[in-house]
């Protein structure tokens, strides 16, 4: 018998995510979700929406593009992975995109955690609100024109921050 024909078991259980043994492997499983969604966003003058904030985990702000959850909000357990990318996407950055369109979805680390992430690419965006996130946030937004992302990005690692590499994965899509 394989690992993979062997039923996960709970080491730990906190309140938004779960310690599973199978086998040998432990993992990290995120509880209370159906997905995690990405967003690669382009203005209408051509800047990436790119986000900043604080992560505890890393010591450090990270540079990231909009994402979140889908289905974590009570009442809306089965929130289609869609609806959460144009949600989180206007939370956090203020916009909100006429078309969204399902580009791939794969693990973020497939060593560690089960979690799947989707990214999706944002069409004819339009700016309704401030954003900055929702009331457990602090998102700082910018909006970088496409051609100075790379410079703006190593402006920022060196100035301290981190680069979610999911941020260079979205240059790809957005010059495809």
């Amino acid at each position: 018998m394989t690992s993979k024909d062997i039923a996960p078991e709970t080491a730990y259980e906190g309140k938004y995510l779960s310690v599973l043994k199978k086998g040998r492997w432990e993992y990290v499983a995120r509880r209370n979700t159906t997905g995690v969604v990405i967003v690669l966003a382009v203005t209408p003058d051509g800047d990436l929406l790119l986000v900043e904030q604080f992560r505890p985990p890393v010591g450090t702000t990270v540079i990231e593009l909009p994402a979140g959850l889908a289905g974590d909000i009570a009442g809306m357990e089965d929130e289609d992975l869609s609806v959460a990318a144009r949600r989180e996407l206007e939370e956090e950055t203020g916009w909100t995109a006429e078309t969204l369109i399902r580009l791939t979805s794969g693990p973020v680390s497939a060593g560690l955690t089960s979690e799947v992430v989707t990214f999706y690419r944002a069409e004819n965006l339009s700016r309704i609100g401030e954003g900055g996130g929702d009331e457990s946030e602090d998102i700082t937004i910018h909006s970088v024109p496409l051609k100075d992302v790379p410079a703006f990005l190593a402006a920022r690692e060196e100035s301290g921050a981190l680069v979610d590499p999911k941020v260079y994965a979205a240059l790809y899509f957005a010059r495809a």
